[in-house]
């Protein structure tokens, strides 16, 4: 399966999550999808991310030409895998 595949199944699967909390009380939705929207930012910004940044700058990449492929800028790239790093994550 490609990446694009992979993603808008990813996408469907969370919106099939989201309309099933539907008939919850309000304040146990909120948290539900406050707990979901976590659980995937863990995911996506934190080991995912910090490991493909990780994996570019391993084949050499710049700084400059991670941050415009991941969105970030230069800095934030430069943050975030000396924290990796700090971390016990790859470098």
């Amino acid at each position: 399966m490609e990446v694009t595949a992979w993603i808008d199944s990813l996408k469907g699967d969370v919106a099939e999550v989201c309309a099933g909390l539907g008939g919850l009380a309000p304040e146990s939705r909120l948290r539900a999808v406050a707990e979901l929207r976590e659980a995937l930012e863990a995911v996506v910004t934190g080991r995912a991310l910090d490991g493909s940044m990780a994996a570019a700058r391993a084949e050499g990449w710049g700084l400059r030409r991670i941050g415009e492929a991941a969105g970030l800028s230069h800095e934030t790239v430069r943050g975030r895998l000396a924290g990796a790093d700090e971390r016990g994550r790859p470098r």
